[in-house]
């Protein structure tokens, strides 16, 4: 009997920009004439159903207007969307129209819509090239960013998807004009996050600027923009794969993830996530690591973004502790929680591991207070 050994030792740079601005499609165009994606000439916009009239359409047509050959894909909006069936619906679309390896993905609109074409562009052909260009806060803030992407089912969420890094990431925030209220509140519960977990100046000046960005004012969507990328980027840089750091990321997702699931998604993701960080601020002070000023202040500043801070009555409390399993940081069965350290900061429970195992009792106790 004889054996092969294969020898695949790889060196790979998955460095790339991310553009902050206001009206960047003509940057868009530029970098692709200029060669973002090598000679690639066909190019799968994918976008939703709100979307592509108020911008995919026009960013569609420069792209053929400077020689491109564009074809736009278009699914329903909302998380319900980001499923394995919708994913496929579209690589059979694109395959009908004669799409294989030669293309690139370009990927316009919130965060269901970069995790979903993100998935798909690391799958079709065995991956082709994307790019990102982020029209809500959410997506600005964290979807689009980082590299991880993943579809929903009815047992998980998230767990179906790989990393894959964007060739750019384009963060316009002359987009959020369009957006209604309530998506812009929603975005704000990530921005809320990375201040809790990373940023007590931040924190601070979410704390004494909520109006100005809530009333999108340039200067303070700006610098918000630009601390959430910050964030992110020394996060990511550090652990790509999620093996240990990147996981402070979920501060606020364990309960946050399942309240949207159980919501049957009436719940923005931003939405669940503040409640979830509502419950982990509480699990924290019950375990001493923050205060109960700490906890009044990160509830107070959820609050003044106008984000709700208690769980809805008509979510049952034991469905949701159940849904709780599902969370992808659960080990041999155990809930595991990231949990802030103060304001600033997440707790490093030893060397490289930012979450601990609680008990189910514990975690009921503090869901069925809220």
């Amino acid at each position: 009997m004889k054996n092969f050994r294969v020898e695949l030792k790889k060196v790979v740079d998955d460095s790339y920009d991310i553009e902050v601005g206001y009206g960047l499609t003509e940057s868009l165009v530029n970098d692709l004439k200029n060669g973002l994606v090598g000679k690639t000439k066909k190019l799968a916009v994918i976008t939703d159903s709100i979307v592509k009239d108020l911008y995919a359409d026009k960013i569609a047509e420069r792209l053929v207007e400077e020689g491109f050959k564009v074809d736009t894909f278009v699914f329903p909006e909302g998380e319900k969307s980001k499923t394995r069936e919708v994913k496929a619906d579209i690589e059979d679309q694109m395959l009908a129209k004669g799409y294989r390896r030669d293309c690139a993905v370009v990927a316009i609109g919130g965060g269901v819509v970069t995790d979903l074409a993100g998935f798909l562009a690391g799958t079709f052909g065995r991956g082709v090239p994307f790019i990102n260009y982020a029209t809500t806060l959410l997506a600005a803030a964290d979807a689009s960013v980082g590299g991880k992407t993943a579809v929903d089912t009815p047992l998980a969420t998230n767990l179906i998807g790989l990393f894959n890094q964007p060739k750019k990431v384009y963060l316009d925030i002359e987009t959020w004009n369009t957006l209604p209220k309530r998506q812009i509140i929603s975005g704000l519960a990530e921005t809320i996050k990375h201040a809790c977990l990373a940023d007590k100046d931040m924190f601070e000046y979410l704390e004494t600027h909520m109006e100005d960005i809530l009333n999108l004012d340039k200067e303070a969507c700006e610098r918000i923009s630009e601390d959430n990328c910050r964030i992110k980027y020394e996060v990511v840089m550090k652990d790509e794969l999620e093996s240990g750091l990147r996981e402070v990321l979920n501060l606020g997702h364990t309960v946050g993830r399942a309240v949207e699931t159980v919501s049957d998604y009436e719940l923005l993701h931003g939405e669940a996530v503040s409640i979830g960080l509502v419950a982990a601020v509480k699990i924290s002070e019950k375990l001493g690591l923050v205060t109960a000023s700490d906890r009044e202040r990160v509830v107070a500043l959820l609050a003044k973004a106008g984000l709700p801070v208690a769980i809805p009555d008509y979510i049952d409390r034991e469905v949701l502790v159940k849904k709780l399993y599902t969370d992808k940081k659960v080990r041999d069965g155990k809930l595991r929680f990231v949990l802030q350290d103060g304001i600033g900061s997440v707790k490093e429970f030893e060397p490289g591991v930012f979450a601990t195992p609680l008990e189910e009792s514990f975690v009921r106790e503090v869901i069925m207070d809220m």
